[in-house]
């Protein structure tokens, strides 16, 4: 008589884990669940418009206009900050901000250049030229499309608070600094590059300072911050620009102005040209398009998080950071410098009614229009007036409340945020992220490891491990161990930040078992380190003829060992769902009876799911 096929296993339901909720069943449902589609990469645009009103048009039309006023002079001011013209502040906001908003993932995300990019563009331009910033933003437009493309728009978000404020507040007092020169009026030639070595040259020059840009500038700064309180319609950045530039040019004060530094100004959409550059320049804009691409991809989702809480939307991070990469594209060939979202503008569209990207067009079409019809005069414009604009932005890019908030976090999470912010102003922003984000990671690792124990338990157990073990009906404490036999459990991820505290626990035990149990019921995630730890083990016993056996193994260490073909060297028969199985296994390779199950047991881990799908749990 033939006997009957045994059924099939299905390791990654066995693995389930009944304790977090989740049967077998349900776990094979989600594994064989699809994917989002190409849904993901769907424009807002086209979505929107599918209900779209002339109501809703005539807010988006009215809230485009206001944001394209108030972008004009942020524009001109980020193109001067940044080492460039100042059309090319215009060109970015014009073609980069219209991609953003026709391709974009969020609703109501405005595009352009922003105060985060200041500081790398600067150091690009001075150290490889123009053609060498529109490389690095091409390339870094790819990055982005490639991250966006890959479905990795989440994990941008995963950059630690700690960097971010950093950064954020390195910039903020870079960009002060950069325009200290314009704020006083100072008659000194180029500003030295280095962050120390600025703040002497410009004592040195405090004899000429010149007082009218000093009332210019404070002028600016007070028409910012006073003049929300008359009226939120027009843009307190578009009348501060449009009174000092009129005020300077009717007085004819001696004040500094576009036209004096660039000339006169040819305000037209130039045509698309290509850098040239050599692969040698290519590889050194390596680094500094990443830093450009991470830059934009975090400002960019901060800023569509920041819009879906005001008003109740939700983005889609992928398409979003495809649309960021295409703009990144574009605007560089048009002559412009990088662009992303920016916050402050995307709240003015929201709070102007904006709700779909036609706000967003309407913003840039505003802009070119004022471009096309008004630039010329844009060579009028003070740069005491653009000076002050800029010290606005960068207080409160400075998050000092943030940051100050942040010197109370664990001591840990202070020292990335104190290093990443003193590298951003003395170094570089590149050298800041990187250092930053490797900071983070080796700090999130020992944390990790510092949860991660490996308890050895024998026939006995102490004291305290008994008290521990009164209120957890699975623990070892309701069991009988037969003599001969050790149980190891190990409580969170095993992971090669925790491969040393493995590896003593095992070094600790001398003698040599009759069966060795691996409890795994605490252990959520394994790496590949933590694979070969239980490879060597299983080695290590099987040489010193002792039976491995493992138990309460849960979905994705049992799918990572299986791949790795760690499960085929242990065997099906030695592999089990929970402990009482994995004892009874120890008891009769010890030729001993089966042990009778305690009482009130707790769900465990399926041992296996027959080929129809019906769960069997054993306890």
């Amino acid at each position: 008589m033939v006997a009957p096929p045994r059924p099939r296993r299905n390791r990654v339901a066995a693995a389930s884990s009944l304790t977090n909720g989740c049967p077998p069943r349900m776990l094979r449902t989600r594994r064989r669940f699809p994917a989002p589609g190409w849904r993901v990469f769907v424009p807002k645009l086209v979505t929107t418009l599918k209900h779209y009103d002339r109501a809703q048009f005539s807010a988006d039309v009215v809230a485009g206009v206001i944001v394209g006023v108030v972008a004009l002079p942020l524009s001109i001011a980020f193109a001067v900050a940044s080492g460039v013209a100042p059309a090319a502040g215009l060109y970015t906001a014009i073609v980069g901000g219209f991609l953003i908003a026709a391709l974009g993932g969020s609703r109501v995300q405005i595009g352009g250049p922003t105060g985060a990019f200041v500081v790398i563009v600067y150091g690009v331009v001075q150290t490889h030229g123009l053609a060498g910033l529109q490389a690095a933003t091409l390339m870094a437009g790819l990055i982005l499309i490639v991250l966006g493309v890959t479905k990795l728009g989440s994990a941008i978000k995963f950059v630690p608070q700690p960097v971010v404020t950093g950064f954020t507040s390195g910039i903020a007092l870079i960009i002060f600094t950069s325009q200290v020169k314009d704020l006083f009026g100072l008659r000194m030639g180029a500003v030295p590059a280095n962050f120390f070595d600025k703040w002497p040259a410009f004592a040195r020059q405090l004899d000429s300072v010149n007082w009218a840009a000093m009332a210019v500038a404070a002028a600016t700064i007070a028409i910012l911050i006073l003049w929300p309180r008359v009226s939120r319609r027009v843009p307190a950045p578009f009348v501060a620009l449009v009174a000092t530039t009129v005020v300077v040019w009717l007085a004819q004060l001696p004040v500094e102005t576009i036209g004096d530094r660039f000339g006169d100004l040819h305000m037209t959409l130039p045509a698309p040209t290509l850098p040239r550059i050599s692969f040698a320049t290519a590889r050194e804009l390596v680094g500094p398009a990443i830093a450009i691409a991470l830059l934009g991809g975090i400002e960019s989702l901060l800023s569509a998080v920041v819009a879906d809480g005001m008003i109740g939307g939700k983005h889609r991070s992928n398409m979003e950071l495809v649309a960021q990469g295409v703009a990144n594209i574009a605007s560089p060939i048009f002559g412009g410098i990088p662009a992303t979202g920016a916050i402050a503008r995307t709240a003015t569209n929201i709070k102007n009614g904006g709700r779909t990207p036609v706000a967003g067009i309407v913003h840039s079409v505003t802009l070119l229009a004022i471009m096309l019809f008004f630039g010329s005069l844009a060579s009028k414009i003070p740069f005491a007036t653009l000076a002050g604009i800029l010290v606005i932005v960068a207080y409160h890019m400075s998050e000092w409340r943030t940051f100050r908030a942040g010197l109370r976090a664990p001591r840990s999470d202070v020292v990335v945020l104190v290093i990443t912010f003193a590298l951003t102003v003395v170094v570089d922003l590149t050298i800041a992220l990187e250092v930053g984000m490797v900071m983070s990671a080796f700090l999130f690792m020992r944390r990790m490891a510092e949860v991660t124990n490996v308890n050895v338990f024998a026939q006995e157990l102490d004291d305290e491990m008994a008290a521990a073990a009164d209120s957890d009906p699975n623990s070892l404490r309701r069991r009988q161990i037969p003599k001969g036999v050790e149980v190891y459990e190990i409580n969170g991820p095993m992971f090669f930040g925790a491969a040393e505290k493995f590896k003593e626990a095992i070094a600790e035990v001398a003698r040599r078992p009759k069966a060795l149990i691996l409890r795994m019921r605490a252990v959520p995630a394994i790496d590949a380190t933590g694979i070969n730890l239980v490879r060597d083990l299983h080695a290590r016993c099987k040489r010193d003829g002792t039976l491995f056996l493992l138990s309460d193994v849960h979905a994705q260490p049992l799918v990572a060992m299986s791949r790795a073909g760690l499960m085929d060297e242990i065997g099906d028969d030695n592999i089990f769902g929970n402990l009482d199985d994995a004892l009874d296994r120890a008891r009769a390779e010890l030729g001993l009876p089966a042990a009778i199950r305690p009482a009130g047991v707790g769900p465990t881990v399926a041992r296996e799911t027959p080929v129809d799908g019906t769960p069997a749990v054993r306890r």
